[in-house]
């Protein structure tokens, strides 16, 4: 599900996406360790010393390297400094930002607090980090998970019905789209720019060094955002979209790879086998694959406490996804699916093309490439992206309740979790909920069976 184009994009002035690199706010990357894994079960892993960084969506823009002038308020731009896309990005500067005190963003050790809403000079709600490489401040981390094992901890025990704590993998240019802009784009990874998903988002201010100011249309229910004619797509694979409710884990395909853009109705369309991406993408949530008491407040996997999360992407290329979880030293697999004629606990080709036959939706995960095409873009690194954030476009319903509202709720794959059809819409979580958060840490990477005490095949 998209992200970018649903977010309130809040700071100590109106924010937008920039290329200019800006000098009113220094711009210092909170510090955040992982660790690559060797061997087996969990014992010979050596610490990397990185960092994180702040989207640009949530940056303030600003006339100038030094300027004060918005060049977005609102959801409208200053049609006076940016008269069209290339003067925009020649006019308008990215800077820094208070990562706590604005965006309610901290890091001690290997552990990243995300909080849903923070008050400064304004509110802002949610947030989206990026890995940096080990020592760089310009570069993010790319990972190649063919074959390898992904783990971290989560505590989601704070996240209620309509947020979404998430982390994932998104195809982004490792320099965060400097070399495609052709010396536009100044501000780069060091500002985090060059944002992509398989959801093709049209709300991005800047687009390979380009406002995408052109055809930009306000948001009807978000003051903070809107769309513009040009979209940024890419492979995407989700490892982990979850809350106190309901969690799941979903490669989207697409049929380029890397960061493209679309424009218009060429941008994906769910459900579709038109546009480049796969937006739907195959996903396993529990709840919706038959196992109502296995992932919530005191069911087996107990959302009460830390949770850890391994993901196996097993085989060169990709041939299945599969999903361990640990808590209180016990390892627990995935629940199997009980929806009848589709099998298993793992994501395949088979089982979503059984999936999505059982649940009568279109198989774009097969039409853009399947498994072998998420495994060609994990071959050519992806970036890795955390996230807190509520939806103003589907009020997180796909994630934790009934969803799509055009079915019954009793039918197959529509109820993905206990939450009620109006818990989502983001003026009601952002008021009932604005402490909520969501903490990620012990973040370990490497061959299958390293990262974790693995059970028997």
């Amino acid at each position: 599900m998209s992200r970018s184009g649903l977010l309130f994009l809040a700071a100590l002035l109106p924010v937008c996406l920039s290329q200019l690199a800006g000098t009113n706010i220094a711009e210092v990357h909170p510090s955040l360790t992982w660790q690559k894994c060797t061997g087996t079960g969990g014992t010979s892993c050596t610490t990397q010393s990185s960092t994180i960084v702040l989207d640009s969506n949530w940056r303030w823009l600003h006339q100038g390297v030094s300027g004060t002038t918005n060049c977005y308020t609102g959801n409208t731009w200053d049609t006076s400094i940016c008269p069209d896309g290339k003067t925009c990005a020649a006019n308008c500067a990215l800077d820094g930002g208070d990562y706590a005190g604005t965006y309610g963003i901290t890091t001690s050790g290997n552990a990243l607090t995300l909080k849903f809403v923070t008050v400064s000079q304004q509110p802002n709600i949610g947030s989206r980090v990026y890995l940096m490489a080990p020592g760089s401040s310009t570069t993010y981390q790319t990972f190649n998970f063919n074959n390898q094992e992904f783990t971290f901890d989560v505590d989601v025990s704070q996240l209620p019905c309509g947020l979404n704590g998430a982390l994932y993998f998104s195809q982004m240019d490792a320099d965060g789209g400097v070399a495609k802009s052709a010396g536009a784009n100044k501000a780069g990874a060091k500002y985090g720019t060059g944002y992509c998903d398989a959801q093709c988002p049209r709300d991005l201010k800047f687009i390979n060094g380009v406002a995408n100011s052109q055809g930009w249309v306000p948001s009807p229910n978000d003051t903070n955002a809107g769309t513009g004619l040009m979209g940024t797509c890419c492979p995407e694979m989700d490892v982990w979209e979850a809350n106190s409710i309901s969690s799941a884990y979903t490669p989207h395909t697409c049929t380029t790879l890397g960061q493209s853009t679309c424009t218009g109705t060429a941008c994906s369309a769910p459900n579709s086998t038109q546009g480049t991406c796969d937006q739907a993408g195959c996903d396993f949530n529990s709840y919706r694959m038959g196992n109502t008491s296995f992932f919530g407040p005191g069911l087996i996997v107990d959302t009460k406490q830390k949770i850890t999360v391994v993901t196996q992407f097993v085989g060169s290329p990709i041939t299945s996804i599969k999903r361990f979880y640990v808590q209180n030293g016990k390892v627990i697999p995935n629940s199997m699916s009980t929806i009848p004629g589709v099998t298993g606990n793992s994501i395949s080709d088979s089982f979503c093309a059984a999936q999505k036959t059982a649940f009568g939706d279109t198989n774009t995960f097969a039409s853009k490439g399947g498994m072998a095409t998420m495994s060609k873009a994990a071959s050519a690194g992806m970036v890795l992206v955390m996230s807190i954030w509520d939806d103003h476009a589907a009020d997180m319903l796909w994630l934790d309740a009934p969803y799509p509202p055009t079915k019954a709720a009793s039918s197959p794959g529509v109820t993905r979790g206990t939450c009620s059809p109006s818990s989502g819409a983001p003026k009601t979580v952002e008021a009932a909920s604005p402490n909520a958060q969501v903490v990620f840490s012990n973040i370990k990477f490497g061959p299958l069976g390293s990262t974790f005490n693995a059970p028997p095949s």
